[in-house]
């Protein structure tokens, strides 16, 4: 660590940056299968009741992680678009606009990781490692939506990981990158619509159009503003250049 800090300071605190995520996620995993360990040791009982036959436990705290992940990952499309569309230094400021983007991004990630892992507890799915894992390998319930859901999952995962290297990566890159935040979006909203149990509720679906609406409108904000950038620059110049 020593020789990586003195010869490039930079690349240092990069690579410190994503030993923390990295360690962080590990330390979630870790923590759900020490408890899965000493439960049955310290809490036997509790944990009869869990494992039990029909308990709803695992499935309400996997609805619950995964409208909570939703949110987020609607958010952090939100404050992302708002970075790129300027609305964002009226309000709330550029720079609590993009940390908040990374960290909503971040808290996401780890909501949709807690889904994921519950599932395994749930006695009425009865899905493996590899099934919650693999995209499309959850034949027990919905695969081509479940799996469209698991996709989004790493497309995110690669997004937060993004925030890492923004600084040794091009614009371009960048960019590119970050355009997967939409389809990650577009991704998870397909995946709670046709695979939720909550989708035919009223409160469910409001927040399914009001965040579908409210990314749309401001991507066609954003496509509309870009044009008119565009528009405009080529007319500077001429100008500029007949003065």
């Amino acid at each position: 660590m020593e020789i990586i800090r003195s010869k490039n300071p930079f690349m240092s605190r990069v690579f410190i940056s994503l030993l923390r995520f990295s360690l962080l996620f590990l330390l979630l995993i870790l923590s759900v299968v020490i408890a899965g360990i000493a439960m049955p040791y310290f809490m036997p009982n509790l944990t009869a009741v869990l494992l039990q036959a029909g308990s709803t436990l695992f499935w309400y705290l996997s609805r619950g992680s995964a409208i909570v992940g939703f949110i987020l990952l609607w958010l952090s499309t939100v404050m992302g678009l708002l970075i790129t569309t300027r609305l964002g230094k009226n309000w709330p400021g550029m720079k609590t606009s993009s940390e908040s983007h990374q960290y909503i991004s971040i808290l996401g990630l780890f909501f949709i990781g807690f889904h994921f892992i519950t599932l395994l507890g749930d006695t009425y799915i009865k899905s493996s490692l590899s099934q919650v894992l693999v995209p499309f390998a959850f034949i027990n319930y919905r695969p081509v939506f479940v799996g469209v859901g698991q996709l989004a999952f790493y497309m995110w995962i690669i997004l937060v990981l993004s925030f890492y290297v923004k600084k040794i990566i091009s614009k371009k890159i960048w960019r590119g990158l970050h355009y997967i935040g939409f389809v990650a979006f577009l991704s998870g909203l397909v995946h709670g619509i046709t695979s939720g149990s909550d989708s035919s509720l009223p409160w469910m679906q409001m927040i399914y159009w009001f965040s579908a609406a409210s990314v749309l409108f401001l991507t066609v904000y954003r496509i509309l503003m870009h044009s008119s950038t565009a528009q405009r620059t080529p007319a500077a110049e001429k100008k500029l250049i007949n003065s």
